[in-house]
């Protein structure tokens, strides 16, 4: 298995395999605008505007269910990571990354990389997971690893 087998609705509605990031490496983030780790878009932004000519790809999950620190609606997630922090990456619609009605995708991740002492569940926003080429998961981050200190891990895939 590998994170090509699972689509996702994009931040405007339509399904997109995760098959069209194929041979990339990904930096898969479940996101939120109002919570203390939102100014990570920024460097978000950087890693993908450096290293997208070489084949990496970030893509954002917006998450509602830490502190409900992402309230909006799609439109108005979109309009906040562009407008405040010039986000040009891929975006998906809001989605559930705990709980019985976490997007398959996140289950898949979390049972990929388990966190701290082997737990399954994400703590909190901005949890980063890197994905080979391959579509394989190599490493789960901290929502306090801030993004510019995945470079090392990011080039050696790439």
């Amino acid at each position: 298995m590998s994170v090509y087998e699972f689509s996702a609705k994009t931040i405007r509605g339509e399904e997109q395999p995760l098959s069209a990031y194929k041979g990339n490496v990904l930096l898969i983030v479940n996101t939120a605008s109002r919570c203390g780790f939102t100014p990570q878009y920024k460097e978000l932004q950087e890693l993908y505007d450096e290293y997208r000519e070489r084949g990496f790809v970030v893509l954002g999950f917006p998450c509602n269910q830490f502190g409900g620190q992402e309230p909006g609606t799609e439109e108005e997630i979109e309009q906040f990571c562009q407008l405040n922090y010039g986000v040009t990456f891929p975006l998906f619609a809001k989605v559930d990354v705990n709980g019985d009605n976490a997007h398959p995708l996140f289950q898949y991740l979390k049972e990929e990389a388990p966190g701290a002492l082997g737990t399954k569940a994400i703590k909190w926003n901005f949890t980063k997971f890197l994905v080979d080429r391959s579509g394989k998961v190599v490493a789960r981050f901290a929502p306090q690893t801030k993004p510019s200190e995945l470079r090392k891990e990011i080039e050696k895939l790439l």
